[in-house]
C-alpha cells in the first residue's frame, strides 16, 4: 500500500517561506539539500511525518503562477478559535472562520491563510472526518 509522504511547492523567497511555516504551523526543516541551481527543504512537525517540500529555484525573480489547478493543503487542529486568534496576533492575516453544514449538522469549521507565495492552506477544526 502506498504511503503519502510529502507535497511540493515552489517558493520565491525561501527565508520568508521558512519563517511563515514555522510561525504558522511549527513546521521546521527536517532536511535541506542545496544544489547549484535549487534548494530543497523538507518541513515537518512532531505531530506527524508528512512533509511539505519547499523548492527554491535560485535566481528566480518573478512569482509563480498557480494556474487553475492548485487547490490547497489542509491541516487539522484542536481549537480553531484559539488558532485563528494566534494567527491574527502573529500578523499572518487569516481569512474569517467559516462553517459548512450538511443535512442540518456541522460538517466543518475552518479558515484559510495564504503563505508568502499565495498558496492556500486550510486550517480545520478536528471534527468528523477531519482528524
Amino acid at each position: 500500500m502506498a504511503k503519502i509522504i510529502h507535497t511540493m511547492i515552489r517558493v520565491r523567497d525561501l527565508e520568508a517561506s521558512l519563517a511563515f511555516y514555522d510561525r504558522a504551523f511549527l513546521l521546521r526543516p527536517a532536511d535541506r539539500f542545496d544544489f547549484d541551481d535549487f534548494t530543497l527543504v523538507y518541513l515537518r512537525n512532531p505531530e506527524n511525518d508528512f512533509e511539505i517540500e519547499l523548492t527554491w529555484n535560485k535566481g528566480r525573480a518573478e512569482p509563480y503562477t498557480h494556474g487553475d489547478g492548485y487547490g490547497h493543503v489542509a491541516v487539522a487542529i484542536d481549537n480553531l478559535d484559539a488558532e485563528h486568534k494566534r494567527f491574527t496576533d502573529a500578523g499572518l492575516n487569516p481569512l474569517p472562520i467559516k462553517e459548512f453544514h450538511r443535512d442540518g449538522a456541522l460538517m466543518a469549521r475552518f479558515f484559510f491563510v495564504l503563505d508568502p507565495d499565495g498558496y492556500k492552506i486550510e486550517v480545520l477544526q478536528r471534527h468528523g472526518r477531519y482528524r
